[in-house]
């Protein structure tokens, strides 16, 4: 449970919320809203997922674990509209949000989000639209919540500009280009994802009730003998009046009856949790393409490749059963201690050549149980930590194991100044993980017109990963330092083939491209450090995100040595209640062999190594905006 002073969005740095590259801008994009993405900051980067289609979209789609249930006293209502450019080549981008409770204990939602992005270039625009529902029950011992996500992506695909010299050497041309009249690599070609996501989880808590403690000053007072015997009719009073004995002890059944009524107020504690977790997951991926790629792509193994329409599926589910020990029901309950059981069914359908020109569609089934564990500290003053792992004993993955661990420490320091003393604090995180994994299955196996594998001999991947970070408050200073090593590194790379004679060539049409899985064997390292700092001075604001890291094997995975976003801004109030954040910020990194984009997969790809290669970078990227926030509207501009 997360407390939330402000559910209304993001106030600050509002302008900055829609941009596809990222709130800082550590992505690498295809260059128009809503396209995939890639972030240039290795250790920030997602695990690889078994449906990979969608992971380039994550600026449009969220995980499952990134999504947030509301428990709000009043209704929330949010409507969004982000527009770029003109009708013919601008972007567009619609959000509604609401939230409300039904009572205490339960609550509904939805989300809904339309985007169009057409993109400055031919056959470049995106449609995508995206639903949430979801609901929840929290109650003293049973626990629900669910949800349901849907979306549809569909991203057209150009392949890129035919010569690079229509934008670096336009002069060598007789005619004058805009963009939009730039000769594309692919036209009338798209890359198409529907997802649905159902997902729902029930805890039931064992416990026992016990007495809350209540203060003397809350406690009712005891009645006086004389207001005991008020309620007594006449006659026994006068009775009561001349026997002290039975008065005394009419006094004492009164007194117990009095306390007797009394109620203590109780609370339940939970002891143990049962837990059921359901979570389905659906996928379709399309390749369409009624345009010649015949030169464009290198192998083509069936079909006409004037009518191209690959199709992929996958579906899953996954029944996990856990028991879990609760944090605090007693003073010797510091943590809290979970296990828990899985059993995952995943199907995965692919083209499979049955002639010479033909093909059916194959099926393929894997079953996995796993086991695992985990142990944390959420209510802790100075230390909390969570540590989980889980091994995989049967199926397609068996042998796999991962452990996730980090660690919260919170110092508080008191400083007196001339006016008050101004209480600080010093957080430290650590955290460490461990995976050895197979490869998922689209690593493994790929069948389509113009791109076809079955890796049946690729090692398990190890990732180990340190990190560190340090935030002091009173400064705004942060510092992150990690370090992460890949054995067996699987990366999708290019593997072009030269059309002509000129192997120094970057022309696109000199080449014909196909896209391939590739292992390296070695070790490969990245070390990261990532300092924030954010200055102050009246209403002048300077804040800063520099990150250097390196990679030890730029070939393998090239990575950018140094990523700078900077925004000097004023903040300030009119009249008490118009708040205006004026500024320009700036995004940075240096040159670097940044991933091709391989459009029959939709994925990126480290460039052809064996082929001159293009660097991307050394350039800043500068915008300027105004921000204002009014009650409850928001409205930036930016250039």
């Amino acid at each position: 449970v997360i407390e939330a002073e402000n559910n209304d969005t993001v106030v600050h740095n509002f302008q900055n919320f829609n941009l596809t590259d990222g709130y800082t801008g550590q992505y690498t994009i295809l260059g128009n809203l809503g396209s995939p993405r890639i972030n240039r900051i290795f250790l920030n980067r997602e695990e690889q997922e078994n449906f990979i289609f969608v992971q380039p979209f994550s600026h449009f789609r969220n995980s499952l674990s990134d999504f947030r249930f509301t428990n709000t006293k009043s209704p929330i209502t949010n409507l969004a509209y982000h527009k770029l450019g003109s009708n013919q080549k601008g972007e567009d981008r619609v959000r509604a949000y609401f939230a409300t409770n039904i009572n205490k204990l339960s609550g509904i939602g939805f989300k809904l989000d339309y985007l169009y992005g057409r993109g400055y270039y031919n056959s470049q625009q995106n449609s995508m639209f995206g639903a949430t529902v979801y609901g929840y029950h929290r109650g003293e011992r049973y626990n629900m919540h669910a949800y349901f996500n849907a979306n549809h992506m569909k991203m057209a695909e150009n392949g890129g500009i035919e010569n690079d010299a229509y934008i670096e050497d336009p002069q060598s041309f007789q005619s004058s280009y805009s963009s939009s009249d730039i000769p594309v690599m692919l036209d009338a070609t798209w890359n198409r994802n529907d997802e649905q996501t159902y997902y729902i989880t029930n805890r039931y808590h064992l416990g026992f009730n016990r007495d809350i403690p209540v203060p003397d000053s809350l406690k009712p007072k005891p009645p006086t003998e004389k207001e005991l015997l008020l309620n007594l009719s006449d006659s026994i009073r006068n009775i009561l009046n001349n026997d002290s004995v039975a008065r005394m002890a009419a006094v004492d059944s009164l007194m117990k009856d009095w306390q007797n009524s009394i109620v203590t107020p109780q609370e339940f504690v939970p002891v143990t949790s049962l837990i059921h977790t359901l979570d389905v997951r659906r996928l379709e991926h399309e390749y369409i393409g009624r345009s010649d790629t015949r030169k464009f792509y290198t192998n083509h193994f069936y079909g006409n490749p004037l009518d191209v329409r690959d199709e992929t599926k996958g579906f899953s589910v996954r029944n996990t059963l856990g028991i879990s020990q609760c944090e605090g029901f007693s003073k010797w309950a510091q943590m809290g201690l979970t296990a828990f059981a899985s059993h995952t069914f995943r199907s995965y359908t692919l083209p499979e050549l049955a002639g010479p020109d033909s093909t059916t569609m194959k099926k393929w089934k894997e079953n996995d149980i796993t086991v695992g564990g985990e142990l944390s500290r959420a209510k802790g003053k100075l230390i909390n930590y969570n540590v989980n792992g889980e091994f995989w004993l049967i199926g397609e993955y068996a042998g796999d194991f991962k452990v996730d661990g980090n660690v919260k420490l919170n110092f508080k320091t008191k400083k007196q100044d001339s006016i008050k003393v101004r209480q600080d604090s010093i957080q430290v995180d650590l955290f460490g993980n461990i995976h050895h994994r197979k490869p998922g299955f689209y690593m493994r196996h790929y069948h389509s017109q113009f791109t076809w594998w079955d890796n049946t001999n690729l090692d398990r991947e190890l990732r180990t990963r340190i990190q560190g970070r340090i935030s002091y408050s009173r400064t705004k200073t942060a510092l992150t330092v990690g370090l992460e090593n890949v054995t067996n590194y699987t990366h999708f790379a290019m593997d072009n083939t030269l059309l002509g004679t000129d192997s120094t060539s970057t022309n696109p049409n000199d080449y014909s491209r196909n896209v391939c899985v590739r292992q390296y064997g070695k070790n490969v390292q990245v070390f990261s450090a990532m300092l924030e700092q954010n200055f102050k001075l009246g209403p002048v604001h300077w804040d800063n995100e520099v990150t250097y890291q390196k990679s030890s094997n730029q070939r393998v995975l090239p990575l950018p040595q140094l990523n700078v976003y900077t925004n000097l801004y004023l903040l300030f109030r009119v009249a008490k209640v118009l708040r205006v954040q004026l500024g320009g910020d700036m995004r940075y990194y240096t040159s670097y062999y940044a991933p091709d984009y391989s459009p029959s997969i939709g994925q990126f790809a480290t460039q052809d190594e064996s082929f001159s290669r293009i660097k991307i970078g050394n350039y800043p990227i500068i915008n300027v905006y105004a921000n204002l926030h009014l009650k409850n509207c928001r409205i930036y501009v930016g250039v």
